[in-house]
């Protein structure tokens, strides 16, 4: 699984680089990356190359994602040495007398917790 996550950090890597590669529509962010470099190393069909390699890297950065996932929540299924310990731990015996009750009836508790009427003042 480390191969298949540092192949991950590659492809996005990759991604990044094209997409900042592509010459916008209003030559923003790719001219300052040097637009022209990208003809001169593909030709005149740059736009094509670097989008068809932009849907190749896409299609496999979520293929990878998929697998990783999918790799991970079975990894996430087998019991770890820690839980294993917890689960063949003996369990303690609860007592066989029960705790005593409080002893206030449930009335007693609705006195003491209503708020006693207040006299008004005399005008």
């Amino acid at each position: 699984m480390p191969i298949l996550i540092a192949v991950h950090v590659i492809v996005c890597l990759l991604i990044i680089l094209v997409v900042l590669m592509q010459r916008p529509r209003s030559e923003g962010l790719g001219a300052a990356f040097g637009g022209g470099m990208t003809e001169n190393l593909f030709g005149a069909q740059t736009t094509h190359v670097l989008a068809k390699f932009t849907t190749w890297l896409a299609t496999a950065f979520f293929g990878i994602t998929l697998l990783l996932s999918i790799l991970t929540s079975k990894t996430a299924g087998a019991k770890t040495t820690i839980q294993q310990n917890l689960l063949d731990a003996p369990v303690p015996q609860a007592s066989a007398t029960p705790a005593p009750l409080p002893s206030a009836s449930p009335v007693d508790a609705a006195q003491t917790a209503a708020p006693s009427p207040v006299a008004s003042p005399a005008n």
